[in-house]
């Protein structure tokens, strides 16, 4: 449901209370979107929700990574036995 900023001042309760029953509640200013109502243990959930997920992708990478050459001689074929550029 979309309602205006000016028109949700008289109806504050109704919007809250259709927030709460998980309808959609967006306020608008001259039309635009601008405000979402959603009960906050919604929200609160998505956030804890989004934690976990950036947890596991992270926890995986750690499982998943592989060793690659040594940095330290990835340069030698650019010199010959001198230490002088080839």
């Amino acid at each position: 449901m979309k309602a205006s900023i000016a028109e949700a001042e008289g109806r504050l309760d109704e919007l809250v209370r259709r927030a709460e029953a998980g309808e959609e509640v967006i306020l608008t200013h001259h039309g635009k979107p601008r405000i979402r109502l959603e009960p906050v243990d919604k929200a609160a959930s998505k956030a804890v929700s989004r934690r976990a997920l950036l947890e596991e992708i992270q926890r995986s990478a750690r499982l998943n990574a592989t060793p690659g050459p040594s940095a330290a001689r990835s340069q030698d074929f650019l010199y010959d036995e001198d230490g002088l550029p080839g």
